[in-house]
């Protein structure tokens, strides 16, 4: 393409169909908003059921959102997943990996109960939705995985060898699939974000330590807010990114950095 033809409009997902997963709850809210704001309908796959609430903050954006309420680490979800939403919304073009969980606790009390569902939600659904988009994208010659990371995926992350594990391998079958797909023009890549304002690090912004130890190993000196992912959001999952591939982008205030 020559650049006096390049236009704003490659950030555009007019016409594109994406499933994030957990789409309708904390991080994944703001990915399902941020697809919906830039022109996609939004397939959410979810254990969690919201009343509604997300639906309407993409409806608002004139988009369609469809919901499954299912356990996407069941035997057999992933491919119903990807299947129901080239059913209801006409075709898979984008897939967020966005479901996960997090459990704590030391080294000698860590446990193959605490070990196992980790690895089920954070990274083998993640790995068999893939496998089941690309299914998919690999026929219509086009796609886009973007799977969520984690700082942890350079870290060693105390308190939880499973999350720092699935996190670890979240990047490495980013890179296989990227190695493997990219010939079929399918873009595979993923978000590391840092330390955002969430529920689930609210107790951590609550105690004025824990929160100041966070904060000065931020030169942004601020915790993130879910918009700060959106822009990443919408540009891998876009026209824009479509020479990036096997990358991890991280959004973390340039805490990797210091």
């Amino acid at each position: 393409m020559d650049i006096r033809d390049f236009s704003l409009e490659v950030f555009s997902l007019a016409g594109k169909n994406a499933v994030v997963t957990g789409g309708n709850s904390g991080l994944g809210q703001a990915f399902t908003l941020a697809l919906a704001k830039a022109g996609a309908d939004v397939f959410v796959p979810s254990v969690l059921d919201d009343g509604g609430a997300t639906r309407e903050l993409v409806e608002a954006e004139g988009r369609r959102m469809e919901f499954l309420r299912t356990d996407i680490t069941e035997d057999g979800a992933p491919r119903t997943v990807i299947e129901t939403c080239v059913s209801r919304l006409g075709s898979v073009d984008v897939l967020v990996n966005s479901a996960g969980i997090c459990r704590t606790a030391a080294v000698e009390d860590f446990v193959r109960d605490q070990w196992d569902p980790m690895l089920d939600v954070n990274l083998t659904a993640p790995f068999e939705l893939g496998r089941e988009a690309a299914r998919f994208m690999v026929e219509q010659r086009a796609g886009k995985i973007i799977n969520i990371a984690s700082l942890f995926s350079f870290l060693g992350g105390q308190w939880s060898p499973a999350y720092a594990a699935t996190k670890h391998g979240i990047v490495g079958f980013t890179k296989a699939y990227c190695d493997e797909l990219a010939q079929h023009n399918i873009q595979v890549n993923a978000i590391a974000p840092g330390y955002f304002a969430t529920a689930i690090t609210e107790r951590t912004r609550a105690d004025p330590h824990t929160s100041r130890r966070v904060l000065d190993h931020i030169p942004a000196a601020r915790w993130g807010e879910v918009a700060d992912l959106m822009g990443a959001t919408v540009f891998l999952a876009s026209a824009a990114s479509d020479y990036v591939n096997g990358h991890v982008l991280t959004v973390d205030g340039g805490y990797l950095t210091r």
